[in-house]
């Protein structure tokens, strides 16, 4: 009997302890320790908002965007009135076209015909000077002898000097014909080519600026202006949030601060979608606390200081919106992601 007894109290102190074990066990995997737990951060998608605007004025002539439609980086959204625009183009263009066939025909120098021309000029003018001077030389005689009046003496004189000075005149014009332009004529008219060139550049980057694009990929929140408006770089059309990349804006506390690092990967979950979770990671942690904002909610008291974290979150689906509450979940010793791709597209398992 004893020994029965004694095998009995042996049963029921070994199945007290297994009871025990498995208390501790179910008790461990309902309340894990804060180790276990990792980080949950509370936050917002941030909201980040563009106004867009023409870069010139006009008037609106077409707004194709729609408010809630989504627009891709590059895309058209809006023209203006471009008729003057084309015509200051047209106009620029004609004026570099002018310039480069001035410059052009300084660089070829005179043509051979025209030197030509001048040596003819020059030749016929020497006979001319040769005849004036063989008349005024019989003049001059005449009137040593008294047998011409001195009016003679004076037409011939005149006549003979201008002779002279006619020559003079072909003779240079020959010889600046055969040098070319001038070294400085040239450089003149080669930046007055540029200037046209420039100012066709800029009669282009206007007419360009005619239209509108979408800077980077989002969502119209608002349509300000509509055709037929007076449009201005001052007068917003557009205000477009964007969507890439998307974040979560959140807060973390200096006790917790070294359990977050940048690169690290995270999860995103919202009430919206129950028991899904987006791809996240840590991208920035600001190196200066702050008080925690009122729109946070966080266990801790609102007036301890905090440091913001920006949590680069996929969202293939577009499923998450600007603004909407959500929580990031960050598991203790999680790996970093890769630095090369996009890590949207790297499978990672939670």
């Amino acid at each position: 009997m004893p020994a029965i007894r004694a095998m009995r109290w042996g049963v029921i102190l070994a199945l007290l302890l297994l009871v025990v074990i498995a208390l501790f066990v179910i008790k461990t995997y309902e309340h894990p320790s804060a180790a276990q737990e990792g980080l949950t951060l509370y936050g917002n998608v941030d909201i980040r908002e563009v106004q867009l605007a023409f870069n010139d004025e006009g008037r609106i002539q077409n707004l194709s965007a729609l408010e809630g439609q989504a627009v891709r980086q590059g895309e058209v959204l809006g023209t203006l009135d471009d008729r003057r625009y084309r015509l200051a183009v047209d106009r620029a263009h004609a004026l570099v076209q002018e310039a480069d066939a001035h410059l052009n025909s300084l660089l070829a120098g005179s043509r051979h015909e025209d030197i030509a021309k001048l040596k003819a000029e020059v030749a016929s003018s020497k006979s001319t000077l040769q005849l004036r001077k063989s008349t005024y030389d019989r003049i001059v005689r005449l009137a040593r002898q008294k047998a011409s009046p001195p009016q003679d003496l004076d037409t011939a004189r005149a006549a003979y000097q201008a002779a002279t000075a006619q020559l003079q005149a072909l003779q240079a014009s020959l010889n600046l014909a055969l040098a070319g332009p001038r070294t400085e004529t040239i450089s003149a008219a080669r930046a007055t080519l540029n200037a046209a060139m420039a100012g066709e550049a800029l009669a282009q980057q206007q007419l360009t600026d005619t239209r509108l694009l979408a800077p980077a990929d989002g969502i119209i929140r608002t349509r300000i202006l509509e055709p037929g408006d007076m449009a201005s770089p001052q007068q917003p059309v557009y205000a477009l949030a964007l969507t890439r990349p998307l974040w979560v804006r959140a807060y973390v506390d200096e006790p917790n601060l070294g359990q977050v690092h940048p690169g690290q990967t995270a999860w995103v979950s919202s009430d919206s979608f129950p028991g899904k979770r987006f791809k996240a990671w840590v991208g920035y942690i600001s190196p200066t606390a702050e008080f925690t904002p009122k729109t946070v909610e966080t266990p801790q008291l609102r007036t301890s200081l905090v440091y913001q974290v920006r949590v680069f979150v996929c969202n293939p689906d577009n499923q998450l919106r600007l603004g909407m509450p959500t929580t990031v979940h960050i598991l203790p010793g999680a790996p970093s992601v890769s630095s090369h791709g996009d890590p949207c597209q790297q499978s990672a398992k939670p």
